[in-house]
């Protein structure tokens, strides 16, 4: 038998939507690979899409140097090319092909023996289609929402929550000032982590997750009872995946050449609306958006996602390819992508937080 190819270059990129701690895991990659094992690495540009279009550049110490604190991503990234599902123009049409057979001439030609993917579902997903056909590779599991299958958090949503926790300190101030209604629109796609979390840290009074479908009459409840007694505001927490019981979410848009075409967004202004029809009380509405997924990653984010980017690179070396790095309580393992990316984690309906939620009086919009 042959003996197994000794892997001396890897190549590493970051895919789907940004998140703080990226720069962390390419500078524990990088700092890890070069010193501990002499290995070289190769970083592709904006997500696949530098595999497709042979887009890469080289490596080294100097290159990762003073990023730990940076938010973003030096590798560029995008949520488009899929290169299972990639878009040409052929006969003056728009139409979807296959062009993985690029990714393998590309990893060629600059001599990668295997690869780092740092993403959330989506570029994980494409990860293990590209390891069944024979690429090595291992996956980190990144994303502000926290919803990755198989690992206890994903790096950058620490500092997510931190954004949207500050986010209600501010909204508490002119709210009370105002006797208002304050309505904060959160991220988190169909998992109600970020809201769960940022509304009992930030103080909410009624917190609406994709999780639990609502019936606004039992928010405007909860606001009219605060009313009297005598607490004039009120702050209402929204995950942009939450609906009304009986109904369905509010889609912004579609991107068909994305990896998730579907994009969340509207909710907290529907929610608004009815708060005031119901209890003619005047409400506002804030969508923090994308500054969730910008800034400098916390303390926590930048050591887990270092943990990570070491740990992907002690796998490769052992030969655990086609996994996810992954957290378990307080350790680091892996996990096979196939179980990865194999479901959604989603908030339990007997997770401790939100029985203390509950306990403090928060509404979920259910009774």
């Amino acid at each position: 038998m042959a003996a197994k190819k000794k892997i001396s270059r890897i190549g590493v990129l970051t895919g789907g939507g940004d998140a703080p701690g990226l720069n962390a895991v390419i500078r524990a990659v990088v700092k890890s690979a070069i010193r501990e094992y002499g290995l070289s690495v190769v970083g592709f540009l904006n997500g696949f899409g530098g595999l497709i279009k042979n887009q890469a550049r080289e490596l080294s110490e100097n290159d990762v140097a003073g990023i730990l604190p940076r938010g973003g991503t030096i590798l560029g990234t995008t949520n488009r090319d899929n290169p299972f599902h990639y878009p040409i123009e052929k006969g003056g049409e728009r139409i979807f092909v296959d062009v993985s057979d690029r990714i393998f001439e590309n990893t060629s030609i600059h001599g990668v023996d295997a690869l780092v993917v740092i993403g959330g579902d989506g570029s994980l997903a494409i990860a293990k289609e590209l390891y069944d056909r024979g690429l090595k590779l291992i996956g980190v599991p990144k994303t502000i929402d926290n919803d990755l299958y198989a690992t206890d958090q994903t790096f950058g949503f620490d500092t997510a929550l931190n954004t949207a926790t500050e986010a209600l300190d501010k909204l508490h101030t002119t709210a009370e000032s105002h006797h208002r209604v304050m309505v904060l629109e959160l991220m988190g796609r169909n998992a109600g982590w970020i809201a769960l979390a940022a509304g009992v840290a930030g103080g909410a009074d009624v917190i609406l997750i994709p999780e639990i479908p609502y019936d606004i009459n039992c928010v405007a409840r909860k606001i009219n009872h605060r009313s009297n007694q005598n607490k004039k505001f009120s702050i209402v927490v929204v995950a942009e995946g939450a609906r009304p019981i009986g109904g369905d979410v509010v889609v912004q848009r579609r991107v068909e050449d994305s990896f998730d075409p579907v994009r969340l967004g509207g909710i907290g202004q529907i929610v608004a609306g009815e708060i005031e029809a119901i209890t003619g009380k005047e409400t506002r509405v804030t969508v923090l958006g994308h500054l969730q997924r910008g800034g400098s990653p916390t303390a926590y984010d930048r050591i887990l996602s270092t943990r990570y980017g070491t740990a992907a690179v002690n796998f490769l070396m052992e030969g655990r390819y086609g996994h996810m790095v992954c957290l378990k309580g307080t350790e680091i393992e892996t996990v096979p992508l196939d179980e990865a990316v194999g479901g959604q984690r989603k908030v339990p309906p007997d997770l401790d937080l939100l029985k203390s939620a509950r306990q403090l009086g928060i509404s979920f919009g259910d009774a």
